[in-house]
């Protein structure tokens, strides 16, 4: 059986002045143009591999491809 509701470590808010990979909504193109890390996204200076997902307050965050956050419904 298959969860819908991946399991989501809670983060909290991010901190402005703590390394965070930038986050997306899932409709929002990548500029191709930003020298992102790979192999893991970034929350307050933790690093979380490609496939996580965290939840800030509500949104629900997955770790994609080029070190990026996407927002989940």
């Amino acid at each position: 059986m298959t969860s819908i509701n991946p399991v989501a470590v809670q983060v909290g808010a991010a901190d402005p002045e703590r390394k965070t990979s930038p986050i997306l909504d899932e409709e929002e193109e990548l500029s191709l143009d930003l020298e992102l890390e790979t192999g893991a996204c970034y929350f307050n200076d933790v690093a979380y591999p490609i496939g996580q997902y965290v939840r800030s307050g509500s949104e629900l965050l997955h770790c994609e491809e080029r070190g990026v956050w996407v927002r989940k419904d």
